[in-house]
């Protein structure tokens, strides 16, 4: 039967575009018509003339994107690729309820061997099997016409002009409707396949073209520690933990129903550590938050430019700390280049990595050695390690927790989301952030063992959805974000010898649990914490700026700008880059 799907009669090429077109904006769009047609305001006969010019539009578009771009050169790979990006795009959507946009493609660029395995599944297959399979197969074997070039040139060109007009008018004469759907909905526009990977794909290679030719501009020249130790033994040491994936809605101290931070909760209790209840992120995903997090520019300025800038640890270790970054994810998006780092990747624990994937106990583990290697001058200022957990990344949740630690029960063991029931996905979800609980509490009881002062930080990246409103795992735009998406846990533990290091009343730090916090505030607050003083510290936007003794041992300087003043002012500057940074 599939046989006579091949015309033994070569097609001309621009009914080879039209069908190819149509294809394109039928099929290869479903998971946009089925949003649409799922609106609450799509149930009536109006909405549904609308979604019908609206398919007219995506059409003709369509029709005038091949019509300019599909040539005899390349029409047969063209053609498969698009239908490959159709595929894989109408998969995702529809099984995660995520959108296509420059930040969700930059994260997939950027994702590793390991996650894109917990992504394969066989109904991915079968979704790609019956979106590029079929249409792909008789594409590739349906004869073409050898048609003159100028000709040829003329007629789709032509087609394409007569295309971009019938598309204008229909937007004109539904303009009305398209306009508020599309601001009320405002993901239906990065839903339209395949031109959100198109256009995604181009405005990421331009900003990475761009940001690659600038040299990383220096910042924190003038970073000093003030009252640092002069040994290992007293040095302070402090542990910044990096979440993955961690949403507030599901962490016990939040308020959560279930206990799946009963290590935590003992040391709130103890009054050792204060938990932020309303912390929001930079970004949706990984790539923008955390490089964002460790930035001095704040959420605005950080999204406003594509230079390329020193990041916190850059600053501390300018100061004189010694800092390490262990990482058991898929990097540090270049925030690590310029300091010591290591990753799990490359380690082969029976207990802790099994399968080539390491638990976050493992960073752990190899912590104590990392440490050892680390210049003694500079562990005598002071150290700061980054901890890039796994986490809570899914969508195979279930791989995050050791076997012993899967409290809630059943568990989904599917990476297809869909395949499990809700409860199945929030109990593997809710086991991994009890995991997290453990390895921080482990970190913890570590830390206390160090005759040295010591802390734990710990916040999260970004959150994630478990199925609300049919979204799954994360990556929306943050304009239409849901809070799952950018609530995150973060809490701060001091040891008794860190708190009178750092001279601070402890009864105020624990009393700052209630304000609000972004990761904004961490630049600064790991300064302050850190003993670090530069004038790119902001008071306003350090956690523990109420609590100091006194006059601040890390000293404010009178007339700061704002957050965005600062951004702004630091972007219009031009400043002469080092090269070769110093590691010291």
């Amino acid at each position: 039967m599939t046989l006579s799907l091949v015309s033994h009669r070569p097609l001309h090429p621009v009914v080879m575009s039209l069908i190819l077109a149509l294809w394109l904006s039928t099929l290869g769009n479903a998971p946009l018509w089925l949003t649409l047609l799922g609106l609450p305001e799509s149930h009536n006969p109006r909405a549904w003339l609308g979604i019908a010019g609206f398919g007219v539009v995506v059409l003709a578009f369509t029709v005038a994107f091949l019509c300019l771009v599909v040539w005899p050169w390349w029409r047969k790979p063209v053609g498969l690729v698009l239908l490959l990006v159709a595929a894989f795009n109408s998969y995702f959507m529809y099984t995660y309820g995520v959108v296509i946009d420059t930040s969700m493609l930059a994260n997939a660029v950027q994702t590793d061997a390991r996650e894109v395995r917990d992504l394969l599944s066989w109904s991915m297959l079968a979704a790609v099997m019956l979106g590029v399979g079929l249409p792909g197969w008789w594409w590739w074997k349906q004869p073409v016409q050898q048609t003159p070039a100028r000709p040829l040139l003329a007629r789709q060109i032509g087609l394409a002009v007569v295309a971009t007009l019938v598309m204008l008018v229909m937007v004109w004469l539904s303009f009305q409707d398209l306009a508020s759907t599309m601001r009320n909905h405002r993901s239906l526009r990065y839903m339209i396949n395949p031109f959100n990977t198109v256009y995604a794909t181009m405005r990421l290679v331009v900003g990475n073209t761009a940001h690659a030719s600038q040299l990383v501009q220096p910042i924190g020249a003038d970073a000093t520690l003030l009252g640092s130790a002069s040994d290992v033994d007293t040095s302070p040491l402090i542990v910044l933990v990096v979440g993955e994936t961690a949403r507030a809605a599901n962490v016990g101290l939040a308020g959560y129903a279930r206990d799946t931070t009963p290590r935590l909760k003992q040391l709130q209790d103890s009054g050792e550590l204060v938990y932020f209840s309303k912390v929001t992120s930079c970004g949706t995903n990984t790539q923008v938050s955390l490089p964002c997090m460790f930035s001095d520019l704040g959420r605005d300025g950080y999204g406003k430019t594509e230079a390329r800038f020193e990041n916190l640890l850059d600053v501390l270790q300018r100061a004189g700390m010694a800092v390490l970054w262990l990482d058991n994810q898929s990097g540090c998006k270049g925030l690590c280049d310029r300091v010591p780092h290591a990753d799990t990747r490359e380690l082969k624990d029976p207990s802790l990595c099994p399968e080539g994937e390491c638990f976050d106990e493992e960073m752990l583990r190899v912590l104590p050695e990392h440490l050892n290697q680390l210049e003694p001058v500079r562990r005598a200022h002071g150290t700061v390690v980054v901890m890039h957990q796994m986490g809570s990344h899914g969508p195979a949740y279930y791989k995050r927790t050791p076997p012993e630690f899967k409290v809630f029960t059943p568990e989904c063991h599917s990476n297809v989301l869909q395949e499990c029931s809700d409860q199945e996905i929030v109990n593997a979800y809710d086991n991994s952030v009890r995991y997290t609980d453990h390895f921080l509490g482990q970190t913890v009881a570590w830390l206390k063992s160090q005759k040295r002062p010591t802390a734990l930080v710990y916040v999260s990246d970004h959150g994630e959805s478990l199925g609300e409103k049919g979204l799954y795992l994360h990556g929306m735009p943050y304009a239409m974000a849901p809070k799952e998406q950018t609530s995150v846990p973060m809490a701060v533990w001091f040891s008794a010898p860190m708190l009178n290091h750092l001279g601070w009343d402890k009864s105020c730090w624990l009393g700052q649990a209630s304000q609000p916090v972004t990761h904004d505030n961490l630049f600064s607050s790991m300064l302050s914490l850190a003993h670090v003083q530069t004038r790119l510290y902001k008071r306003q936007l350090d956690v523990f700026s109420a609590c100091q003794p006194g006059q601040r041992k890390v000293q404010a300087i009178t007339g700061l700008p704002s957050a965005s003043e600062h951004a702004a002012k630091r972007l219009n500057t031009t400043v002469e880059a080092d090269p070769k940074p110093s590691h010291g």
